[in-house]
């Protein structure tokens, strides 16, 4: 259970889930914030930005944003979870693009520290074809996720264990959106 009653059921309402209806006015904009960087009309895919999220998110050890994430990637991608798993392990030899995996060294260095982006990762990420908005839009969604991450975690939210759970979750979330999961 979480370090604070956030007056809910954790199994109804787990993860972030919790703190954003125990703190509405916080929740709602961090929720505006997901919606915009993960579905609103930025310059990567949907799919990719989930990713990253995820990698970061797994970075972090935060399970349950890394699940719920990963299962959100997964749901997008041709290649499901297996592709997310092959991130996560070993982004060197994981079958994405250049730029992506280029983008996605760029969130890990952010995930360490934001002064760890040096000018090499991103000439790597121009020459592989990132624009400059795609740079900014992978640096801010990671900086979020890491955020987002120790929020969950600093308040030791519930997170279920049943990949299920976050595949259903997933689905709910492509059909409508962040704004009404909570």
């Amino acid at each position: 259970m979480a370090h604070i009653d956030l007056g809910v059921d954790e199994t109804e309402f787990p993860g972030i889930r919790g703190p954003m209806k125990y703190r509405p006015v916080t929740g709602k904009p961090m929720l505006e914030l997901a919606e915009t960087l993960l579905r609103g009309p930025l310059s990567l895919p949907t799919a990719d930005r989930e990713l990253i999220a995820a990698y970061v998110s797994g970075l972090n050890d935060c399970t349950y944003c890394c699940s719920a994430h990963s299962a959100f990637a997964a749901a997008l991608l041709d290649e499901g979870m297996t592709l997310v798993d092959q991130v996560r392990a070993d982004l060197d030899n994981a079958p994405v693009s250049a730029k992506l995996r280029a983008l996605l060294h760029i969130a890990g260095a952010v995930q360490r520290s934001g002064r760890e982006v040096t000018p090499g990762l991103v000439e790597v990420a121009r020459n592989e074809g990132a624009t400059d908005e795609e740079i900014h839009d992978t640096v801010l969604i990671a900086a979020a996720f890491c955020m987002v991450n120790r929020y969950v975690d600093g308040l030791g939210t519930f997170a279920p264990t049943d990949p299920k759970f976050y595949d259903e979750t997933a689905q709910r979330v492509i059909s409508v959106g962040y704004r009404n999961t909570v």
